[in-house]
């Protein structure tokens, strides 16, 4: 029973210490297609830029 919680624990730590890399975006594992829709959403909200941004731009137009 030890040895699972500490096959356990390293899971988890490996898990939680992977960061998005390109290459995700091939790969077919859980973990990796997860970090590259994660990565794309992220990227679309900061490149719609924010409401006071919006209102800027528009104003100046």
């Amino acid at each position: 029973m030890e040895k699972d919680n500490k096959k356990q624990q390293n899971s988890s730590s490996e898990i939680a210490g992977k960061q998005f890399e390109v290459e995700d975006y091939k790969k077919n594992d859980q973990l990796s297609s997860g970090l590259a829709e994660t990565h794309e959403q992220v990227n679309d909200d900061y490149m719609a830029g924010t409401i006071d941004q919006k209102a800027k731009s528009e104003k100046e137009q």
